[in-house]
């Protein structure tokens, strides 16, 4: 049983971000998905309504990659203040 638990627990980590080249590489695979769908926007949609919407597609991969990279900021943080707190308590 304790093997099957440290198995998913192996597994599960392979879906954690844990650096910022590792952000910056899923935020690259969105911009290529995102970029792909709005070429297929831009042929099913010619003219403004098609623009618009590779547009959006764009949008929501800047806002994503804020996103990810705001968490990667407060969780280096939020770990620095736990470990400044566990110092202060055994001194």
């Amino acid at each position: 049983m304790k093997e099957k638990a440290s198995l998913m627990r192996k597994f599960s980590r392979l879906f954690v971000i844990k650096n910022r080249f590792e952000a910056c590489a899923i935020i690259y695979a969105l911009a290529l998905g995102a970029s792909e769908r709005g070429s297929v926007y831009l042929t099913q949609y010619p003219g403004f309504g098609g623009k618009l919407l590779f547009l959006a597609c764009c949008l929501a991969v800047f806002m994503a990659g804020a996103k990810i990279m705001d968490a990667m900021k407060y969780e280096r943080e939020a770990k620095a203040a736990a470990l400044q707190v566990a110092s202060n308590a055994r001194a």
